[in-house]
């Protein structure tokens, strides 16, 4: 559950005073720059393992911090300047599109000692030193929106030999919050959006699609909805727990002459398995090109 604060009208964020480089003790909180539907979904989540006091965040519109800070008792920066300076986790919850803008404001304000955390797709580390500088420390990572829940997952791409164990373990922390994390090399950062990024979003059109199919034979569309979703959830449970290939569980499902290989037919038929590779080759193909 989270923990909801409404905040005195007046508080304001108190930014702490800069200690000497290299101690590491001059920042305590962790930033998000950012308050779309990914950066929501991870401070929300993050207030499952760190209290408010110990987040900030900024956004574009007063409107949106005034709602942010309603629900979570999270303080605001008044800008990405100063929550880049109160915070030595930043989080970078901007579309690649943004990132620009973004990285001329903060990058005066990020020092070595900052760990920058990137979640926009196709901008490497490199190119993101090249802005703020070749020493400045930047992790890439690839959440999904079930971070909101707690059932998210993250692919993190990072240079071990750059991080104290205790950073490692405010990043496992922070992430483990939200669901599950796997490290990646970062090559493979596209591939994560395909595989767990923008996936949700396709298996929400399955549901759909499955749910529309089966309101055409009578059932109510909230029911089935609630059918759907338990089946496809229990099905991507059945693949976590028990570490079966997900054709040897569909082949349990299919009896011979039965009523789900008519389906399967079907689905084969229509393309199903080249619609669903397709769709990964055009959002593995868009993320490349956003760096």
């Amino acid at each position: 559950m989270y923990r909801f604060v409404e905040p005195k009208p007046t508080a304001k964020l108190r930014v702490p005073p800069r200690a000497k480089e290299g101690k590491g003790k001059n920042m305590a909180t962790i930033g998000f720059i950012g308050m779309g539907n990914m950066g929501t979904a991870l401070l929300k989540g993050a207030l499952k393992a760190f209290t408010p006091t110990e987040l900030v965040y900024t956004a574009r519109t007063d409107g949106t911090k005034q709602r942010i800070t309603s629900e979570t008792g999270v303080p605001f920066a008044p800008s990405n300047a100063e929550c880049a300076n109160a915070c030595k986790y930043l989080i970078l919850a901007v579309k690649p599109q943004f990132y620009d803008e973004v990285l001329k404001q903060i990058h005066y304000v990020i020092t070595p000692e900052h760990v920058v955390i990137s979640l926009a797709p196709g901008i490497t580390i490199a190119k993101l030193q090249e802005r703020l500088g070749s020493d400045r420390r930047i992790v890439r990572a690839m959440p999904n929106t079930p971070a909101l829940i707690g059932e998210g997952i993250t692919g993190l791409a990072y240079t071990d030999s750059d991080y104290q164990e205790e950073e490692i373990a405010v990043l496992e922390k922070l992430f483990g919050a939200v669901g599950r994390y796997q490290k990646v090399d970062e090559k493979l950062m596209s591939a994560v959006v395909c595989a767990s990024g923008s996936s949700p979003a396709f298996a929400y059109m399955f549901m759909e699609a499955l749910a529309d199919g089966v309101v055409q034979f009578g059932m109510p569309r909230k029911e089935a909805y609630a059918f759907v979703a338990q089946a496809l959830a229990g099905a991507a449970r059945m693949v976590l727990e028990t570490g079966q290939h997900p054709g040897v569980l569909k082949d349990q499902v299919c009896s011979p002459g039965g009523t789900t290989i008519a389906g399967v037919a079907a689905l084969e038929q229509a393309g199903f398995r080249g619609a669903v590779i397709e769709a990964c080759r055009a959002c593995y193909e868009k993320s490349e090109g956003l760096g």
